[in-house]
């Protein structure tokens, strides 16, 4: 079936009539299967995702100044990729890349106004879990659809959303409402500008629900941080564990959008304010673990994380943290900076534990994962590649790891190709391709592309057949006077 025409029409007929077939998870082998013969409950599947991290503000990536410490026991009890890839620079393709399981060249959402909507026609991921019998929920920052458009969680597949629809909404922490599936759900300890309520906490508690609620059935919890992306807030209890242990200057970032009832006020201390609200985060992911552990589900349950992009060059001092490792660029750049990222997958008894992987993946990988892990069919062909045998490398005997020949990412003529351990990179539109040997230049800084125009070659050809046309990038139309609903 021809991909761009696959729509979501199709893909339910086409679960419905392999509902029988779904029933049986994918990964399931003979050491997983009880004396009985019967196979386990499909596994519950938690995909936490940071904003704007990046590759470096973790323990377990080098990071020694912010504390991090759940997040380094996901990584020793489970797998931490070294080679793993954003959808995309910047957040809303990025997460149109997670979604639907197709790369930047034909994937849905490519602008990044905060509010284009998925189409009907698109297949998520939820929706292929859903269909596979799994309990779907999103809590956090969406930015895939804003109220009113297609694009909203609760028509692409989630039977529960608690959070930001609009992205531009999502970088606020103490707003004057959220979002609860299409009704608004005020806050009114944040009214007339106080700072009562702080978001992040809020979805950390919806989250924690959603578990304890659907904990006897299987679910897919995806975790969409605002964290560490601006605006640079945090409450006191967390910020006191870092004032006073860095020179600080002051935040020098973007101000509220138009609309906004209040006047922007950003940590006097963007420093301590970053670390603490990362730590912040990384506590609460503790919290998750734990109720997993209490409701005896641990050992059902795969946990990922990751972070949605490269760290922002404007919010809080990337340099001084070394925020990008030892990676050229930052948010919004082709170079490793920009797209590397953090993966850490933790399934106890099923991921081996302490192990780290080489692998190069990237986010449309993501969609061909988790429907093998539930014993699901993706929607036709997608863009990635299930990396289950990675995953499981120590018990799915003789089964090895497709690996792809290229990996893409695009916009507006600038682009970026990995192939192998080669990255092209083209900065502007019609520019010549720059080339970089991964293997012994993790940096980037010297463009061998004069010396190799074989490698060179071959990524133009494969140029002439990685995109589609987008279809328009339209922003729906917005309240008067503000950028979001």
């Amino acid at each position: 079936m021809d991909t761009c025409n696959y729509t979501r029409r199709d893909f339910l007929r086409a679960a419905g009539l392999g509902a029988a077939a779904m029933a049986i998870p994918g990964c399931v082998n003979a050491s997983d299967r009880s004396a009985s013969g019967k196979s386990p409950q499909k596994p519950n599947i938690i995909f936490i995702m940071a904003d704007d991290l990046g590759y470096g503000p973790l323990g377990c990536y080098g990071q020694k100044l912010i504390e991090t410490p759940n997040i380094a026991h996901l990584a020793g009890e489970g797998m931490r990729f070294t080679q793993a890839y954003a959808g995309f620079t910047v957040c809303a393709p990025s997460r149109s890349v997670l979604i639907t399981g197709f790369h930047m060249g034909h994937t849905s959402v490519r602008g990044n106004s905060g509010g284009i909507p998925l189409l009907d026609a698109d297949v998520t991921v939820a929706e292929v879990l859903k269909s596979a019998g799994y309990a779907t929920g999103i809590f956090g920052k969406w930015g895939l659809g804003e109220h009113g458009t297609s694009g909203v969680p609760y028509k692409q597949g989630f039977d529960e959303f608690f959070g930001t629809l609009h992205q531009i909404h999502a970088h606020f922490y103490y707003p004057e409402y959220l979002w609860k599936n299409d009704k608004k759900y005020p806050l009114p300890g944040n009214a007339n500008g106080r700072r009562g309520q702080y978001t992040h906490d809020l979805i950390v508690e919806e989250s924690l629900g959603f578990i304890q609620a659907h904990h006897d059935e299987p679910f897919f919890l995806y975790l969409s941080f605002a964290i560490p992306h601006y605006e640079l807030l945090v409450p006191e209890d967390s910020l006191k564990q870092y004032r006073g242990k860095f020179p600080e200057t002051p935040y020098t970032g973007r101000g509220r959008p138009t609309g906004y009832p209040h006047d922007y006020a950003a940590q006097e201390t963007p420093k301590a304010a970053i670390a603490a609200m990362i730590t912040r985060m990384d506590r609460n992911i503790g919290r998750i673990v734990s109720l997993l552990k209490k409701l005896r589900i641990d050992n059902n349950t795969i946990v990922f994380f990751t972070s949605d992009n490269g760290p922002s060059k404007g919010a809080g001092a990337p340099d001084f943290f070394r925020a990008a490792g030892p990676l050229r660029g930052y948010k919004g750049d082709f170079y490793e900076g920009g797209i590397r990222v953090p993966l850490i997958a933790r399934w106890p008894g099923k991921v081996k534990p302490g192990t780290v992987s080489d692998h190069v993946c990237y986010f449309a990988d993501i969609m061909p994962t988790l429907a093998e892990l539930a014993g699901a069919e993706p929607p036709g062909k997608t863009d990635g590649i299930s990396i289950v045998p990675t995953l499981r490398a120590g018990d799915t005997v003789g089964r090895k790891q497709n690996k792809h020949k290229f990996l893409y990412w695009e916009y507006k003529g600038r682009l970026a190709v990995r192939m192998g351990n080669f990255k092209a990179v083209r900065t502007k539109k019609l520019a010549p391709l720059e080339l970089y040997d991964l293997s012994k230049d993790i940096g980037e800084k010297n463009n061998i592309a004069a010396a190799r125009p074989d490698i060179i070659a071959a990524v133009e050809h494969y140029l002439k057949t990685a995109r589609t046309r987008p279809r328009p990038q339209i922003e729906p139309t917005k309240p008067p006077g503000r950028q979001y609903q």
